[in-house]
């Protein structure tokens, strides 16, 4: 059998909602990923996790600390921008994979490679005006995944936060509704979910000790990933 025909046979032997499962999952490891980037090595700045931002610009308004003001409101601007552009690209979607869905996630993909080869070019240090750029735009890349990823529905798993997960999580919990078990795999997805972002802070973390833009490579990296298998998987499923 062809090689080709054995990765067709395969991919639609695979679940829309299993692949979708693991594809979200998989972005929550790139958000991580950023998210350290951005806060480690864009001066405090997350451009993921909106609500660290918001707690971030909220303490920094009033002077705490010297966190900055600027680059949040940028982020949040920019992050809004593009949960906007995908809303307004997707709004006729269903919650399925389709051609837009891998239009906008490799246009994410593409602004990142952009985005992590300008940090590689200027060097450790950016400068203010270039940081605050990469922030902005940054943050536009993860409103566009963040809305993409929302269109496509996947439960407790949103690609960019985990609170909710967490609450999920622990409320139907043994020690909460005890609800877990009747949840099916919904426990073992929040923890999942959970993991990866915290790895991916991790692997942030530790690729900022050789560049502040080989973190977000990888992000990129991941997320091209995740498109060419999204859009291979919807293609098989069409024609099955």
């Amino acid at each position: 059998m062809p090689e080709n025909v054995r990765v067709t046979s395969r991919l639609a032997a695979i679940s829309s909602e299993r692949m979708h499962l693991v594809l979200m999952l998989v972005l929550t490891f790139g958000t991580g990923i950023v998210d350290a980037v951005g806060y480690l090595g864009l001066d405090r700045v997350f451009t993921g996790n909106m609500t660290g931002n918001i707690v971030i610009l909220g303490m920094a308004l009033v002077g705490a600390d010297n966190l900055p003001v600027l680059g949040p409101v940028l982020a949040l601007v920019g992050f809004m921008a593009g949960a906007a552009l995908a809303g307004r690209v997707l709004k006729r979607a269903g919650a399925t994979w389709t051609g837009l869905t891998t239009v906008l996630f490799g246009l994410v993909s593409v602004l990142m490679t952009t985005l992590s080869a300008v940090l590689l070019v200027t060097g450790e240090d950016p400068g203010h005006g270039i940081g605050l750029t990469v922030t902005t735009l940054l943050g536009a890349a993860m409103g566009v995944q963040a809305a993409a990823a929302r269109v496509i529905a996947v439960r407790d798993v949103t690609t960019v936060v985990v609170t909710s997960t967490i609450t999920g999580l622990a409320a139907d919990s043994l020690l909460g509704s005890g609800k877990a078990r009747a949840s099916g795999g919904h426990s073992t997805r929040r923890v999942g979910a959970v993991a990866l972002i915290l790895a991916g802070a991790g692997a942030g973390a530790a690729l900022l000790r050789w560049h502040v833009g080989a973190g977000l490579m990888l992000a990129a990296v991941i997320v091209a990933l995740v498109t060419v298998v999204g859009a291979l998987h919807a293609r098989v499923v069409r024609t099955a």
